[in-house]
């Protein structure tokens, strides 16, 4: 539960380095990741006169975060930071950002020493300056060393009634065909996710699992459906949306059926709501905490159960599409290896204890289909805002939080070009990560639908560079993977294995051919 509530911190410097942080502040707003931003800038006497690295970075993250605010007091630090954490964990979870300016940071000498000169104009000007510039002091210091209150400030956090919770199990009960999304903001929840799977497991109703929920139910579990969702929805007679928004992901509410009663719950009620007035209708829309409501909806249905047919067809509908990609992957390629082939080899040697992060588009797609995640929370990629370059940030941060677990980078190429350089830093920190780039020389996941559609490959094509040497260049472990050793996949990952074990970040280089696995699929 505490690990689930904690705040993720980043500091950087003023201008730029806050600039730099936009794209990756807007994936944690989509996210719903809560992220305090801490942001230098310049002296508060000299913002808007053209000091160093000085532009109106408030301007520029009130749209991307929920509370914004500038020190401007010595003794405003504390409350300050603690209206800031209270807010990006309430309600729904985002990123804040407080600016420090530089003299509320440094000490008092130091202040006082660049801001009030050691000898002042002379005259009235001069006399009225430096009684400005004290009293400005005075001002920024004081009260700065008076004990204050501490600690975390209690959290606003949403939930469904009991009477929207007792319509739910109703509709519920009633259901023959019961089908549940979950989304990410499931794992929200303060309650651990071990529970959260308890009580899926409980409910008995067949699951399809998207972004952060991803792995709750582990590998292979007979609850989880992971093919032929938009079919599945349309057969569905009641759908539970568990945090899952009627976005792009279900091709804005269409995918759903007008005969299904559709019941949705989020903490947030634009999210919830979005695109209910043109596509679809929810029968129950209830804004509150998707993880405590599920554990609610369970206690209520009391060891309900359902057909087993239900669940055996959709699960049939699985077994149909794995034999698909198994025939996909003893198709040949015209070079390299089969992505298809290579992935499920991936499936098979992936360990229990690894987190996977995945980057990219193509190749990434691909294995979203054939390697599952061993377990709830063991599960990161891009997100809904498609932030390629995540990689190498996601791996440091899952290694640095879990030192025992295995870390399994996928990488599309064109993304790796994003996170080929933080292998220095894994090298410098001694931070053992594994990354296997598909190298199929090309933004493949644009392609495919660009030079069908506008007959031109511009801006898509890439060389089968070589990443393993690059990776050795900067002093981690590089592997190549092509036809010449296609029969070593499985030896090649356990020496990746290995020499992670020993304390090396490892690059495995997979030159990989096209096939047809993803055609049709668009990326927008």
């Amino acid at each position: 539960s505490a690990r689930l509530r904690t705040v993720g911190v980043v500091a950087v410097t003023a201008g730029p380095g806050l600039t730099n942080t936009v794209t990756a502040v807007k994936n944690a707003q989509m996210a719903q990741s809560p992220v305090l931003l801490l942001g230098g800038a310049a002296s508060t006497l000299l913002q808007n006169r053209g000091a160093l690295q000085a532009v109106d970075q408030l301007s520029l993250f009130r749209p991307l975060c929920k509370f914004c605010a500038s020190v401007r007091r010595v003794r405003d630090i504390v409350p300050t930071l603690r209206a800031a954490m209270a807010a990006a964990q309430s309600g729904t979870p985002g990123p804040v950002f407080v600016e420090l300016p530089i003299d509320v940071l440094y000490p008092y000498f130091m202040v006082q020493k660049e801001m009030v000169p050691a000898k002042p104009r002379k005259g009235l000007m001069g006399r009225v300056v430096s009684w400005y510039l004290e009293n400005y002091l005075a001002n920024l210091f004081a009260g700065a060393w008076e004990p204050q209150p501490e600690g975390p400030l209690p959290l606003d956090i949403p939930q469904a009634s009991p009477q929207q919770v007792q319509r739910c199990v109703e509709i519920l009960s009633r259901a023959k065909r019961p089908l549940m999304v979950l989304g990410s903001q499931a794992l929200l929840t303060p309650k651990s996710a071990d529970k959260l799977r308890a009580a899926v497991e409980t409910l008995g109703v067949p699951c399809f699992l998207g972004g952060m929920a991803r792995g709750l139910l582990g590998r292979n579990h007979p609850l989880h459906i992971r093919e032929n969702r938009s079919a599945a929805l349309k057969k569905a007679d009641v759908i539970v949306l568990a945090g899952t928004v009627c976005d792009f992901r279900l091709s804005y509410g269409r995918v759903l059926s007008h005969s299904s009663k559709i019941i949705i719950v989020n903490r947030n009620r634009e999210d919830m709501l979005l695109n209910s007035d043109v596509f679809w209708k929810p029968q129950e829309a209830v804004q509150g905490d998707v993880g405590s409501f599920v554990l609610k909806l369970v206690e209520g249905l009391q060891g309900q159960t359902w057909a087993p047919d239900w669940v055996e067809e959709l699960r049939e509908a699985d077994r149909q599409k794995e034999q698909t990609f198994r025939d996909k992957a003893a198709m040949p390629v015209a070079q390299h290896l089969n992505p298809v082939q290579v992935l499920q080899l991936v499936e098979e040697t992936l360990p229990d204890n690894s987190i996977l992060v995945v980057d990219g588009g193509d190749f990434v797609g691909t294995a979203a289909h054939l390697v599952q995640p061993r377990g709830p929370l063991r599960w990161l990629d891009p997100g809904a805002f498609g932030t390629l370059g995540v990689g190498a940030g996601f791996a440091l941060g899952a290694k640095l939080c879990r030192p025992d677990a295995e870390v399994w980078c996928l990488f599309g190429d064109g993304a790796f070009g994003y996170s080929l350089i933080e292998f220095d830093t894994f090298v410098r920190h001694k931070i053992p990560v594994m990354a296997l780039v598909g190298n199929d020389a090309g933004w493949t996941q644009i392609s495919r639908e660009q030079v069908p559609s506008l007959g031109s490959n511009v801006a898509c094509g890439l060389a089968y560079t070589d990443y393993h040497k690059a990776a050795m260049g900067l002093g981690a472990r590089g592997l190549l993977l092509s036809r010449e050793n296609e029969d070593q996949v499985v030896k090649v990952l356990h020496d990746a294995q290995q020499q992670c074990r020993d304390g090396h970040p490892v690059v495995v280089n997979i030159l990989i051919g096209r096939t047809d696995f993803r055609d049709g699929s668009i990326a927008v």
